[in-house]
């Protein structure tokens, strides 16, 4: 949650339907390391190991049945 508080500017979201990929940019600088935190999910760190993106690949697979079950709202 402490992360979250530190994001000063609007996430930037990118979607690639050709690879059904979803790219949340939080912040810009040079990718250290990165974790996969779940099949698909890899969170982007920097050298200070603050996140700066988060991609989620095979996007529809992973949020279609969140929307279904109405944990998030799409817009």
């Amino acid at each position: 949650m402490d992360m979250i508080k530190r994001i000063k500017e609007k996430p930037k979201v990118n979607y690639d339907g050709e690879s059904d990929t979803l790219y949340i940019l939080i912040k810009e600088g040079p990718e250290e390391e990165f974790i996969e935190v779940a099949d698909g999910v890899v969170i982007e760190l920097d050298t200070r190991k603050e996140i700066i993106g988060i991609e989620i690949l095979h996007a529809s697979e992973i949020l279609e049945p969140l929307l279904h079950n109405k944990m998030i709202t799409a817009p």
